[in-house]
């Protein structure tokens, strides 16, 4: 496990979110066991409405709770997403979106995080919760 939120940080942006989170314009800021924060760009990732797109919430609600999870569950493991669920509270037109995710439960097999997403207001628009089941490596004995 990781011991620092720098050596965090620095784990998560070399290891990467993967080619959805790329193409989607996730960008981690800030990450350790009890915070992690990544913002995405609205432009990019709407519906034909112009609003952003709900799934592109969930996106980085997972980009965000896996990630957590997976520095949690350390060398060797394995944490992969097995429930999501979403609120939408408000849409975002323009800007940034902003989530921050925090741990509600870091088990040896699960993990359960919240993440709440704001606009450049400051204001909710969508708050997600994810559990992850963690398990060995694949090729790892």
């Amino acid at each position: 496990m990781t011991q620092t939120t720098e050596d965090a940080l620095s784990w998560v942006q070399q290891r990467g979110g993967g080619a959805l989170a790329d193409k989607m314009g996730i960008e981690f800021l800030e990450f350790s066991l009890e915070r992690a924060v990544a913002r995405m760009p609205v432009l990019g990732n709407t519906q034909p409405a112009m609003l952003l797109h709900g799934g592109a919430f969930v996106v980085l609600g997972e980009s965000l709770g896996s990630m957590s999870a997976n520095l949690h569950a350390g060398p060797g493991k394995l944490a992969v997403g097995i429930e999501i669920n979403a609120t939408h509270t408000r849409s975002a037109t323009s800007g940034w979106v902003t989530g921050v995710c925090t741990p509600i439960h870091l088990g040896r097999t699960l993990t359960t995080h919240s993440i709440e997403i704001d606009d450049d207001q400051g204001r909710r628009c969508s708050t997600i919760r994810i559990t992850n089941l963690i398990t060995d490596r694949p090729g790892i004995a």
